[in-house]
């Protein structure tokens, strides 16, 4: 037995903080919820957490691994041995088992694959070679499934003995000799049924499905829409090749969440073990902050140069009346804040499916007519700061430029996700700093252009 380690006050040990042998640790451990222990796990030096992890179960290791951050879960694993590790893997979920195979060095990768079961190997290689993104690689091959020509007492036996190798049970699927997705039938109305009530007429025929290569974002959208705990996963010949569980759809929304919460933020995307979603910003270095926020930063300071122009081609109209500058600064925030405003609604809807490509024009009119009211209003409130800063001809000048700016942040900001649909671009890339650039751009082009227009009229006149 190896030597007791004295562990911090943690579920690890008591605040009297006395030793504890392998087997109190694993009780203590096993009276844990995983995610608990995941979280207190993350608090321990990597050394120390490691070695708790020698000592606890296979099953146990698993568990809380599959709980923990992705950084964290890498360092714990690459601290295991070889053939300790192999015993956990084997434990885990087969979506889980091959996110971590992947996240390791190739070599490490290849030598645990031949610790593991024939059985278990071929099923890794498997879910590996589906495409990053798409349903087969967040799928799962442990699911139940049942012939149509079995009775409900039949399948709720054959249920009960394969359950603790199955992902979930809720739902079982049934399946031809050929593996084709004939339907499912949920154990509510396994149990519900009479003993000897075959499958095939209970069964919902023709269950909404997803097939290997769909996106993974989409997929996550049809299990919100229709409420589904788990989703079959087919290939090109209807063959039942796996399932998604509301967990693994759990993860995929937040991590799309997050990348468009960088992209609306101007903050580029990485890959792998260089991306912000999976480091997380706690513990992401300085230097890749400084790697992802810099670039868009400087394209849009290269932009904003542009608005400077714009200021310089209009020098004889702000010589001529200083106190438009004073109003600038409002002009085209109000200009951005609309623009950004617009952008993130829209960006939303279009994430969630509320808007798509055909509602654009629709949408346009309801825009102008929404733009124009705030612009006005607006419009109303700026020009009696416009009276008192510059007189009534500045006040008109005002007025009339922050209906413009805020039409045009507006229509921009609601036009710009669906221009990017349309490339094939992401539509959160029409982030607020970039809606507000452009909108700073035309802002300052459009008071003075007004500006200059409205005067020239009155020294005309």
């Amino acid at each position: 037995m190896n030597e007791p380690l004295k562990f911090p006050t943690s579920p690890f040990a008591p605040e009297s903080g006395e030793y504890f042998d392998d087997q109190a640790l694993r009780r203590l451990c096993e009276a844990e919820h995983p995610a608990d222990l995941a979280a207190q796990f993350s608090e321990l030096d990597l050394e120390q957490a490691a070695d708790i992890f020698s000592r606890l179960t296979p099953d146990c290791c698993a568990d809380v691994l599959v709980h923990m951050d992705y950084d964290d879960q890498r360092e714990i694993a690459a601290r295991l041995p070889d053939d300790a590790l192999a015993k956990v893997i084997e434990k885990m979920s087969s979506d889980d088992r091959v996110d971590l195979i992947q996240s390791m060095p190739d070599e490490r990768g290849e030598t645990l694959l031949h610790l593991l079961a024939k059985k278990e190997r071929e099923d890794i290689r498997r879910l590996s070679s589906y495409q990053e993104d798409t349903a087969g690689a967040i799928m799962t091959s442990e699911y139940a499934t049942l012939s149509p020509y079995l009775t409900a007492r039949q399948a709720i036996d054959k249920l009960r003995l394969e359950a603790p190798d199955k992902e979930t049970i809720y739902y079982a699927y049934v399946i031809d000799s050929q593996r084709r997705l004939l339907g499912l039938v949920s154990l509510r109305k396994l149990i519900m049924a009479r003993p000897n009530t075959l499958i095939e007429s209970i069964m919902r025929r023709d269950p909404i499905c997803a097939n290997v290569h769909d996106d993974q974002e989409e997929v996550a959208r049809q299990m919100a829409k229709y409420d589904l705990l788990a989703m079959p996963v087919t290939n090109g010949n209807d063959s039942l090749v796996g399932i998604i569980t509301f967990d693994d759809v759990h993860d995929v929304i937040e991590e799309e969440a997050t990348e468009d919460f960088h992209r609306m933020g101007s903050i580029s995307q990485g890959s792998g073990a260089d991306d912000l979603v999976d480091i997380g910003l706690k513990d992401a270095s300085a230097w890749l902050l400084i790697r992802k926020r810099l670039p868009w930063l400087l394209a849009l300071v290269f932009m904003n140069i542009f608005s400077g122009a714009g200021i310089a081609y209009y020098e004889d109209t702000i010589q001529a009346t200083v106190a438009l500058v004073f109003f600038l600064p409002l002009l085209i925030g109000s200009g951005g804040n609309a623009g950004a405003q617009s952008a993130t609604l829209m960006v939303r809807a279009m994430a969630i499916g509320d808007v798509i490509m055909k509602d654009w024009f629709r949408l346009l009119g309801k825009e102008v007519g929404i733009a124009l009211c705030i612009g006005i209003c607006m419009a109303f409130a700026v020009s009696f700061i416009g009276i008192f800063r510059g007189g009534p001809d500045v006040a008109v000048i005002v007025a009339v430029a922050m209906v413009c700016v805020v039409l045009f942040g507006s229509l921009l900001g609601m036009s710009l996700p669906f221009l990017l649909t349309r490339l094939n671009l992401d539509p959160a890339t029409a982030s607020a700093p970039l809606v507000t650039s452009i909108a700073d751009i035309g802002g300052v082009v459009i008071y003075f252009g007004i500006a200059t227009w409205y005067l020239g009229l009155y020294a005309a006149a």
